[in-house]
C-alpha cells in the first residue's frame, strides 16, 4: 500500500513538472528551433511557397553551391572613405577560379545591399592573377550587409550567384521598407514601373524613364542592355535573375523611353526592385518596391520591416554610378 502511494505521488509530481513546462513554453514563446523556421536565414530559404511558385531554392541564399564558394578576405566593409573589398571564388578543387565567362560585358558582378534592402551598390571589381577580387567600397551607413557574387565560371554551361554577410560596424538603425509606388525619381529622372510580379511565372515589367518631363529616347548601353535590373525577395533577400527583352543593336529594341524585362519571382510578398540605367554617360539607380501577390489574390501593402528613414547609397568610383 505505501508503495503504492509513493508511486501514485511520484507519478503525480512528474505530471505537475511535464504541465508546468508546458505553460511556461506557451509564456515565453516558441523555442529558437520554432521560430528558425520563420526566420529567414543566410544561406537557406525560409519563405513559405505560394501555390504555383517555384520549389528551386532562389538564387544568393548559399554561400557555397556545385563546389564553389565565395569567400571574403575583407573582414568589413568602410563607411568613411572607400577601402579596398577583397574575395575570392573558390572552385571544387578548392583552387581560387582564375576563369571565367563573360555575361553582361563583365566576368563578374558584384551586389551589394543592406539586410533591409537599402544602401544598394553595383560594381564590378578587378580579378588579379591570385584569383583574388578587389574593388574600392563604402557603405553609407553602419549594418549586415548581403554581398553577391554574380558570375559564371569558363567551362561551365550555367551562372551562379553567390551571397555571404558582411558587417560595417557601428550603430545599426534599420530602415523601414519604401511602400510600394508607380514611379521613382533619381537625379532629376522620373522612371515609371508598368507590370505586375506573379508568383511561379514569368511578368513582363515595363521602365520608362523621362527626365523634366520628356521622355528619353536616347539611353546609353550599359552592361549589354539599355538597363539592368536586380530584384531582391523582403526578409531572406533572395537575388532573382531578371531577363531584358532585347538589346542595343539588334534591329528592333529602342533606346528608350521603355526598358522591358521578365521577372520570375518564386512566392507572394515584397521585393525591392534596382533598375541602372545609362543617360549622358552616367548610370543611375532607380528603386521600387513591389508586391508579389499569389494568382487570384490582390497585393497588399508589406508591412513596415524598420524604423529609420533609408540611407543614401554613395558613388561608385571610376564607374560613375550613383544612386537615389
Amino acid at each position: 500500500m505505501r508503495t503504492t502511494v509513493k508511486v501514485s505521488g511520484f507519478t503525480l509530481g512528474l505530471a505537475a513538472v511535464f504541465t508546468a513546462a508546458l505553460g511556461l513554453g506557451h509564456a515565453v514563446g516558441p523555442t529558437r528551433a520554432t521560430t528558425a523556421a520563420h526566420t529567414a536565414g543566410h544561406d537557406s530559404n525560409s519563405t513559405e511557397q505560394t501555390p504555383g511558385a517555384s520549389t528551386h531554392l532562389p538564387a544568393g541564399l548559399q554561400v557555397t553551391q556545385d563546389g564553389y564558394r565565395l569567400t571574403p578576405l575583407t573582414a568589413t566593409l568602410a563607411t568613411g572613405a572607400p577601402q579596398p573589398f577583397r574575395f575570392q571564388i573558390t572552385g571544387p578543387d578548392g583552387t581560387p577560379v582564375t576563369r571565367y565567362t563573360t555575361s553582361h560585358d563583365k566576368d563578374l558582378h558584384l551586389i551589394v545591399v543592406r539586410r533591409d534592402l537599402s544602401g544598394f551598390q553595383h560594381v564590378h571589381p578587378s580579378l588579379a592573377a591570385d584569383g583574388t577580387w578587389s574593388v574600392p567600397l563604402a557603405v553609407a551607413a553602419p549594418g549586415q550587409y548581403r554581398a553577391f557574387a554574380d558570375f559564371q565560371p569558363a567551362g561551365r554551361a550555367e551562372g551562379l550567384t553567390l551571397g555571404v554577410d558582411v558587417a560595417a560596424p557601428g550603430h545599426y538603425r534599420p530602415a523601414a521598407l519604401p511602400a510600394p509606388a508607380a514611379s521613382a525619381t533619381v537625379d532629376g529622372y522620373t522612371v515609371t514601373l508598368n507590370g505586375t510580379l506573379v508568383p511561379g511565372t514569368s511578368s513582363k515589367l515595363t521602365l520608362s524613364v523621362s527626365k523634366d518631363g520628356s521622355p528619353v529616347t536616347d539611353l546609353q548601353p550599359y552592361l549589354g542592355a539599355y538597363g539592368h535590373l536586380v530584384a531582391l525577395r523582403d526578409g531572406d533577400l533572395a537575388y532573382l535573375h531578371v531577363h531584358p527583352d532585347g538589346a542595343p543593336g539588334d534591329g528592333r529594341t529602342a533606346a528608350g523611353p521603355q526598358i522591358s524585362f521578365s521577372a520570375e519571382v518564386p512566392s507572394a510578398g515584397a521585393y525591392r526592385l534596382y533598375l541602372d540605367f545609362q543617360h549622358a554617360g552616367k548610370v543611375r539607380t532607380a528603386e521600387f518596391t513591389a508586391v508579389a501577390a499569389a494568382p487570384g489574390r490582390q497585393a497588399a501593402a508589406p508591412p513596415p520591416t524598420g524604423t529609420a528613414s533609408p540611407q543614401p547609397s554613395p558613388s561608385h568610383g571610376d564607374d560613375s554610378h550613383t544612386h537615389g
